[in-house]
C-alpha cells in the first residue's frame, strides 16, 4: 500500500522526506520551539511531522492524499487525540490561513512541497491576509539559489524579498527522499515576513510594475515600463531612482523596484 502511494507521489511531483537530520535542520531554520503553531503542507509519511511534534509544536497538517492522511493519523494517533496534531484532507491551494483559524504572524509554515507548485505556494502565503511569521520550505536547490543568492532578480525572487528575508539554510542531497528526485534540494527559510514595504504603496501597484518590467527579456526595463506609463514619466522615474536608461529588469534590486513603482504614475 505504501509502495503504491510512493509511485503515485512521484507521478505528482512528490518526493517524501526520509531523513530525520534534514527534518531537524528545517525545523531549526524556522526556529520552531515548544507551543509554536505550525502549518505543515504535504506531510506525506510524517518525517517532518514527527520532528515538529518532538519539539512541542501544535501542527495543522494539510494533506491532499486521503490514504497518506490515514497513515499519518495512525502513526500519530496519540497526537491527534491530545490535540497536538490536526489533519486536514485538502489541496493546500484551496485552503486559506483564515479557514484553518491561523492568525497573521502567529504561525510558521513548514513544508516539503512538490517542485512544480513552489512559486504558487510561496506567493499564496506571502500575499495572504494572514501571513505566517516565518516559512521554511524544502524546494529545488536551483530555485532556492535564484531566490536567496543570485545577483540576478526575477519576479519570484522579488515576490519573496518584498515580504521577507530569504536564506538558503541547507543544501539537501537527493538521497534524503523516497523516491529520490532527479535534482538536489535545499531548505529555503523566509524570515521577518510582513507588509512593511507597502505602507505607502499598494501591493497591486508594486507587482504591476514588476510584471511589466519583466514582460520582455529582450527589451531594456525602460522600454517594458513604457507599456504601462508614458515615456516621459518613465524617464523621470529613472532619473529619480538613479537608474541607467539601458538597465535590464533582472539587474535592478528590490529597493530600486520599490522606488520605481512609487515614482511611476500609471496611466
Amino acid at each position: 500500500m505504501i509502495r503504491n502511494i510512493k509511485r503515485k507521489g512521484a507521478r505528482l511531483g512528490q518526493h517524501f522526506l526520509k531523513s530525520s537530520s534534514v527534518a531537524a535542520a528545517l525545523a531549526d531554520s524556522a526556529h520552531i520551539a515548544n507551543n509554536d503553531t505550525v502549518l505543515e503542507i504535504g506531510p506525506g509519511t510524517g518525517a517532518l511531522t514527527g520532528e515538529l511534534l518532538r519539539r512541542g509544536a501544535r501542527i495543522v497538517a494539510v494533506e491532499k492524499d486521503e490514504a497518506l492522511a490515514h497513515i499519518l493519523g495512525t502513526t500519530f494517533k496519540n497526537s491527534l487525540a491530545n490535540g497536538a496534531l490536526t489533519i486536514v484532507v485538502d489541496d493546500i491551494r484551496n485552503v486559506t490561513p483564515e479557514s484553518l483559524q491561523l492568525s497573521e504572524g502567529q504561525y510558521i509554515l513548514a513544508a516539503n512541497i512538490p517542485y512544480y507548485i513552489t512559486g504558487e505556494i510561496i506567493r499564496q502565503f506571502l500575499s495572504a491576509h494572514s501571513q505566517p511569521k516565518t516559512m521554511a520550505l524544502l524546494i529545488q536547490k536551483e530555485v532556492a539559489e535564484r531566490i536567496a543568492k543570485s545577483k540576478k532578480e526575477s519576479i519570484l525572487s522579488l515576490s519573496v524579498k518584498v515580504y521577507g528575508i530569504p536564506h538558503l539554510a541547507k543544501a539537501v542531497g537527493r538521497g534524503n527522499f523516497s523516491p529520490p528526485p532527479s535534482v538536489d534540494s535545499a531548505i529555503l527559510a523566509i524570515t521577518d515576513i510582513s507588509r512593511a514595504n507597502f505602507k505607502h504603496m499598494s501591493e497591486e501597484q508594486f507587482f504591476r510594475t514588476v510584471r511589466a518590467g519583466f514582460a520582455s527579456k529582450r527589451k531594456v526595463l525602460r522600454a517594458n515600463l513604457a507599456k504601462i506609463s508614458s515615456a516621459p514619466r518613465v524617464e523621470h522615474a529613472f532619473s529619480v531612482c538613479n537608474l541607467p536608461f539601458n538597465v535590464r529588469a533582472e539587474d535592478v534590486p528590490l529597493q530600486s523596484w520599490l522606488e520605481l513603482a512609487k515614482a511611476i504614475e500609471h496611466d
